[in-house]
């Protein structure tokens, strides 16, 4: 599956869709009517807490829940494409697993094929993040192993929570069987032990949210959470101020020079080019010996936290450094 940078501004506007007006027999306030597709039901039935099949009667009121976080929107065809009913099951399933920061939003091309007519949608199965009623990311077709599914989920909430973006969906919010043990209303709320470095991200105070994220470390090295968001964002404090192009330049004219690699690899850690941050450290690693070729293992591993020691991506990295060390 292609890597997606995950980005907020020059996205296209959906407002024509959000301004179509709602079928027969459609509930009021763009609310799914009796016997419409079930809300919060991925394909094939499967009830989820955070996910919703969606129609035209409910499209608007989708598109509004990505002001508070992210949609991913997939589309499918059981006639056109089999695989995408299980590539649609699949991203619920992975959705569910973030408990809010995403909405898995399932579109069955046969059954509302309006909408993606009106969205322009060349072919199924077919992935579309949306973030404040707009697209975050390129659409990203085809079908893909729930495993990389996961490694894209995670690559977003990394850049999520650099953005300092920490809305989450309330469960069940599109009416399918309520929340267990009198929940139903209550909001899906951040963990408050991140919320001072979460804000200090939103702010736009880098150096703030890496002090608050060593403090939890520090007082708990067993918080992965915590350790993966100080990974990030050093790698924001970093890149700070830094030209692109420039910052390339360096390190096609000094390929052996540490800090110039490093600096690249954060770039496109930033750019959510993580297999070429590794695989350019990797390489750095062997070509290189004492403590330079220490220096590069030692961030080559920092990336490896922010991204997540589950990730595929860094299951594979740490093969290949191991490779490179031995």
């Amino acid at each position: 599956m292609t890597q997606q940078p995950f980005s907020r501004p020059g996205a296209i506007d959906l407002s024509a869709l959000k301004n179509r007006p709602a079928p027969a027999g459609a509930g009021s306030g763009g609310a799914p009517a009796a016997g419409s597709a079930g809300a919060g039901s991925a394909a094939g039935g499967a009830t989820s807490a955070y996910s919703v099949a969606v129609d035209e009667a409910n499209f608007q009121t989708v598109l509004e829940a990505s002001m508070t976080a992210p949609v991913v929107l997939v589309f499918h065809s059981a006639a056109q494409s089999p695989e995408s009913v299980q590539l649609a099951r699949d991203v619920v399933t992975v959705a569910d697993e973030y408990d809010g920061r995403f909405l898995a939003a399932t579109i069955d091309v046969d059954a509302v094929p309006q909408i993606a007519q009106a969205m322009q949608i060349p072919q199924v199965p077919l992935m579309l993040v949306i973030l404040d009623g707009r697209p975050a990311t390129q659409p990203i077709p085809g079908a893909a192993p729930i495993d990389d599914i996961r490694a894209l989920f995670n690559q977003l909430a990394q850049q999520l929570t650099a953005q300092g973006i920490s809305g989450r969906h309330q469960p069940n919010a599109f009416g399918a069987s309520g929340p267990a043990d009198g929940a139903e209303g209550e909001e899906s709320e951040v963990d408050p032990r991140y919320a001072p470095a979460q804000d200090a991200l939103a702010a736009g105070d880098i150096d703030a949210a890496v002090a608050e994220y060593q403090k939890l470390v520090t007082a708990n090295p067993a918080d992965h959470e915590a350790a993966a968001g100080l990974a990030m964002a050093k790698v924001l404090q970093r890149t700070q101020g830094v030209d692109l192009d420039e910052a390339r330049a360096a390190a096609a004219a000094q390929p052996d020079d540490v800090d110039a690699q490093t600096l690249v690899a954060d770039l496109d850690m930033l750019g959510g080019h993580v297999e070429d941050a590794f695989a350019r450290l990797v390489e750095l690693v062997r070509r290189s010996t004492g403590k330079e070729r220490d220096r590069a293992r030692e961030h080559l591993l920092g990336l490896f936290g922010a991204v997540g020691n589950d990730d595929p991506r860094v299951l594979k990295g740490r093969q290949a450094l191991a490779s490179a060390l031995y």
